[in-house]
């Protein structure tokens, strides 16, 4: 059986979409695009955020000025409640952490002059003598003590569901502090690279939409509502200053649109596009694709609040329903092959990644294994927020055809980039049975992944913040057991052990890990795309 996707796509309401689609809609659809288309306990003191672009000057920059188009609407500089890959290279540009994340995946310090790691559950960190905000105000160890407390008190927080646990704060003086777990969290280091600082008077327990930064950019202008904003370089900025002189931001969800304003002249650099966008600009002698191995991993993940005795409760039908995925033929005749299949339940690309299994496609397992379960006439419904992923609404279209050759209806609601996609995770807008997500890593461990996504517990539960009602106290006793563990060969096989329990419950339908694919017009001279699919803003060069 061969299953392909069919042309358009979905308009945001609901709708129910059964039967497959023809060789013939693929075909035209292909002519169709053808045509338009782990770590030490410490961290050495350094001189300031290493470049790796070629470098800037403290005398400042060389000039000119980047435009850059996203695929999706930038709402806040702020990531409490969301950091998609693209949106760090904006916000990091502006506000900092107390370290990031390489392009090697290893954390480096940024604001912190030391961090290191003096008992079992202790950190001690420094901050440098030189760091400033943008009005030349200091950066205090107060600020990040406010950072820290806000980023877990609010609702439904991305990035504070990685943490195993808050960790406690103290002031050691004015430029030292500890950080203090109950148990031990061998990779805080990387952790805090998410946590950004602000002024403590102007920061609050949501996504800011303005205020100040210490990094290499200030904010000139900016419309959330549109997605658009102005950057300009931070001239007292306390490091190396940035090369550019300004940056414009922008947002367009259309592809065709975006490819078009970069091969026009109009942008210089779009992220996140489709395979045969990248192929298609490929061939352009004033573009360049780059390409990296991602971190990112999307999946068709089952909603595990359903009620008792619903099908979607039993692991049996969760794997019956990944059979009816024909990854292979999404994977040619969509993704120009530039995604992988899911070997495991988090990317491979990332630090103590364990091999648990494959999806496989069989038809007739999957029809059998529904019928072994008394399962018949199943109808669900999947929901996901617009350009989610590269191409999303026809992916979904081309499950809808796969799931109803096993006997299952499938409804697709596509939530509005912007609109209620949080109220409908948390279950408050709709109930839902299978939601297509990307999770996105910025830590280069598999760790955080695992405890983000599979850490759930039922206090968590309670508020409703854990990843869609996955909670299984023994695969999140193995994840904090790993994070306390110093020995990484130790870690990694309790890892190893919580991934494998992790496969055998059937999260997901279907996972995949794509390729990060950027485009940038050749007078963007230096842009290294890390494996995060971001990059550093300040040593961005053009020319012309």
């Amino acid at each position: 059986m061969t299953h392909n996707i069919p042309m358009g796509g979905t308009s945001g309401a609901e709708v129910v979409a059964e039967g497959g689609v023809s060789r013939r809609s693929i075909l035209q659809l292909a002519a169709f695009l053808g045509a338009g288309t782990l770590l030490g306990p410490t961290l050495a003191a350094c001189a300031g955020p290493q470049t790796t672009g070629g470098g800037g000057s403290a005398a400042g920059g060389t000039g000119g000025k980047l435009s850059i188009t996203l695929n999706r609407n930038l709402v806040s500089l702020d990531n409490k409640l969301n950091q998609y890959d693209a949106a760090v290279t904006v916000q990091r540009a502006v506000r900092q952490a107390l370290t990031r994340i390489g392009l090697d995946l290893k954390p480096e310090l940024v604001l912190a002059k030391s961090f290191t790691q003096t008992s079992p559950t202790v950190w001690t960190v420094a901050l440098r003598d030189d760091i400033h905000y943008s009005d030349k105000s200091p950066v205090t160890v107060a600020d990040v003590e406010t950072a820290i407390k806000l980023y877990f008190q609010v609702k439904a927080g991305y990035v504070a569901s990685q943490f195993p646990e808050q960790p406690t704060f103290a002031k050691v003086d004015d430029k030292s502090f500890t950080l203090t777990t109950k148990k031990p969290v061998v990779t805080l280091d990387s952790l805090m690279s998410n946590i950004l600082i602000t002024p403590a008077a102007a920061n609050k327990a949501e996504e800011l939409r303005e205020g100040i930064g210490s990094g290499p950019f200030t904010v000139a202008a900016a419309d959330s509502g549109t997605g658009t904003y102005r950057l300009v370089r931070n001239e007292n900025y306390w490091g190396e200053k940035a090369l550019l002189d300004e940056v414009n931001v922008s947002y367009q969800e259309e592809e065709g649109a975006r490819v078009i304003a970069l091969t026009s002249g109009q942008t210089d650099v779009i992220d996140t596009i489709t395979p045969e966008s990248a192929d298609s600009l490929k061939t352009n002698k004033d573009i360049e694709v780059l390409q990296t191995k991602g971190t990112r991993l999307i999946h068709l993940f089952y909603n595990f609040r359903k009620p008792a005795g619903h099908p979607l409760t039993k692991p049996a039908v969760r794997e019956a329903l990944s059979h009816a995925i024909d990854h292979d033929a999404l994977i040619s005749s969509l993704m120009a092959g530039q995604v992988t299949s899911a070997e495991g339940v988090v990317p491979s690309t990332l630090a103590g990644f364990a091999a648990t299994g494959t999806y496989t496609f069989d038809v007739a397992k999957a029809k059998s294994m529904l019928a072994a379960e008394g399962v018949s006439g199943l109808k669900l419904r999947a929901i996901w927020e617009d350009s989610e992923f590269a191409g999303a609404a026809r992916v979904m279209e081309a499950i809808v055809g796969m799931l109803a050759d096993v006997g299952v209806t499938l409804e697709l609601k596509q939530i509005p980039k912007g609109g209620d996609i949080n109220a409908w995770r948390r279950g408050e807008a709709g109930d839902w049975d299978i939601l297509g997500n990307g999770y996105g890593n910025q830590t280069g461990l598999a760790i955080t992944n695992l405890q983000g996504q599979y850490g759930g517990t039922a206090q968590k539960e309670k508020t409703r913040d854990t990843y869609h009602g996955f909670v299984f106290p023994e695969v999140t006793a193995l994840l904090d057991q790993a994070s306390q563990n110093p020995d990484v060969a130790a870690r990694n096989a309790q890892l190893k052990e919580a991934q494998e329990k992790i496969w055998a419950l059937w999260p997901a339908m279907w996972a995949w890990t794509p390729n990060n694919l950027l485009a940038r017009r050749k007078r963007v001279t230096t842009l290294d795309l890390s494996p995060g699919n971001f990059y550093d803003l300040s040593t961005v060069k053009v020319s012309g």
